[in-house]
C-alpha cells in the first residue's frame, strides 16, 4: 500500500455530532468533511466486516440479474486504471457481466498471486440492486433529485477526477482513500484528453504512486493544496461538486456507495457543453478579444444574476429573464437554430 501524499487531513467530525445532520449545509460550506460512523449500522457493512464472502452474498439477495458493466486491469498496472502510452486508448478492458458472476471472479482472485484487478463502478443501487437501499437507508439525504451508486472492487485506484454533482462517499466496506484538492488546483493536476476518459470525466495525467515532477511540475503545488481523506467501514466523506478526487481501495475486496445531488434546476443544461462551445466559439481568438468577452461573461453570468435585466422592462428581458422550464426549451431551442446554422 502506497502513503498518502500529504499529511494534511480532510476535517472530521462524529456522526452523532449536530452538524452532521445536514450533510447539504456541509457540502455548502465549500469544503470536503469526513463523517465518521455515518453508516456504521448498515447490515452491508456488518457483512463486510465479516470478510468478502459475507458482504458478496449479502449483495447477492439484491441484484436482480441485469447485466451491468465490469471492468478488468492486467496485474501489473497495479490497480490503476488508465491510459496506454498513447494517450488514445484505456489500458483496461470493459465487458457486459451479470455482476454476480463478476463479482465471484473478484472473489476467486483474492488470493491470487499476480491476478487482475476487478472494478464495478458507478452502478445504479435502484435499477440493479433494488431493495438495498430501504435496506441500508442514509436518513440525511433527503433532496428531490438524488443519484445513489455503488462501486465494488479489488485494490484499485480511480485516477484525480472531478464529479459536477455534489457527492456523499460511503465507506462501505474494506477501506478507502480520498486526496481531495480544490477546483482551482485543475493546471497543476494536468488533465488528460477529454476523451476517451477512464470514467467519463477527464482525469489527472500524475501518477501519484511517483510523480514525475520534471514532467508535471506544478503538481508540488497541487500537493501542497491536497486533503486526505481515510475511511474505515461505515465512514463517509463529503465534499462540493468540481473537487478533484483520487480514490484508493485499500482492502483486497471493497464496497463503496455514493450519494450524488445537485442543486441546480432539471432544466438547467450541463456547463460542459458551454466549455466544448467555448473551445469552438472562443479559445482561439485574439487575447484582447478574450479579454474583453471574460468581461461580458462576468456580467451576464459570473456575477449577479439580476443585474443585466435590472433595468429592462419584464416583457423586454426575454433570455436575460429568470430561467424556468419554458424559457429553457425556448432559449435551448434558439441556440440549436445557432448551432445548425
Amino acid at each position: 500500500m502506497t502513503a498518502p501524499i500529504t499529511d494534511r487531513r480532510v476535517p472530521e467530525i462524529a456522526a452523532d455530532d449536530p452538524a452532521a445532520r445536514d450533510l447539504a449545509a456541509l457540502v455548502a460550506a465549500g469544503a470536503p468533511m469526513v463523517v465518521r460512523g455515518l453508516a456504521a449500522d448498515w447490515p452491508l457493512v456488518a457483512a463486510g466486516l465479516e470478510g468478502p464472502e459475507v458482504a458478496v452474498e449479502y449483495l447477492r439477495r439484491f441484484y436482480n440479474g441485469q447485466p451491468g458493466v465490469g471492468y478488468t486491469a492486467d496485474a501489473a498496472h497495479g490497480g490503476r486504471y488508465f491510459y496506454d502510452d498513447t494517450l488514445t486508448r484505456l489500458d483496461f478492458a470493459a465487458e457486459r457481466v451479470a455482476l454476480d458472476d463478476y463479482m465471484a471472479r473478484m472473489l476467486a482472485a483474492l488470493d491470487t498471486e499476480g491476478a487482475p484487478s476487478f472494478y464495478i463502478g458507478s452502478t445504479d443501487l435502484e435499477r440493479f440492486f433494488p431493495g438495498l437501499v430501504s435496506e441500508n437507508p442514509l436518513h440525511r439525504v433527503a433532496f428531490a433529485r438524488v443519484l445513489r451508486s455503488i462501486w465494488i472492487g479489488t485494490r484499485t485506484t480511480a485516477q484525480a477526477h472531478y464529479d459536477m454533482s455534489n457527492n456523499i462517499a460511503v465507506c462501505a466496506v474494506g477501506r478507502r482513500r480520498f486526496t481531495l484538492f480544490p477546483p482551482a488546483q485543475v493546471a497543476n493536476l494536468y488533465p488528460g484528453p477529454l476523451e476517451p476518459t477512464p470514467g467519463g470525466q477527464v482525469v489527472s495525467l500524475v501518477d501519484f504512486c511517483a510523480p514525475d515532477l520534471d514532467r508535471f511540475p506544478g503538481f508540488a503545488e497541487a500537493r501542497d493544496a491536497a486533503q486526505v481523506a481515510e475511511l474505515e467501514p461505515g465512514d463517509a466523506v463529503v465534499y462540493p461538486a468540481l473537487w478533484w478526487h483520487h480514490v484508493e481501495a485499500l482492502a483486497p475486496f471493497n464496497v463503496l456507495v455514493n450519494y450524488w445531488w445537485n442543486d441546480a434546476a432539471a432544466f438547467m443544461d450541463t456547463p460542459m457543453n458551454t466549455l466544448l462551445h467555448a473551445l469552438l466559439s472562443l479559445r482561439d481568438r485574439p487575447a484582447a478579444e478574450k479579454q474583453a468577452w471574460r468581461a461580458l461573461f462576468d456580467y451576464y453570468v459570473f456575477e449577479d444574476a439580476t443585474r443585466p435585466a435590472a433595468h429592462l422592462p419584464e416583457d423586454a428581458q426575454g433570455a436575460l429573464a429568470p430561467l424556468d422550464d419554458a424559457r429553457a426549451r425556448r432559449l435551448r431551442g434558439d441556440l440549436l437554430r445557432k448551432l445548425n446554422r
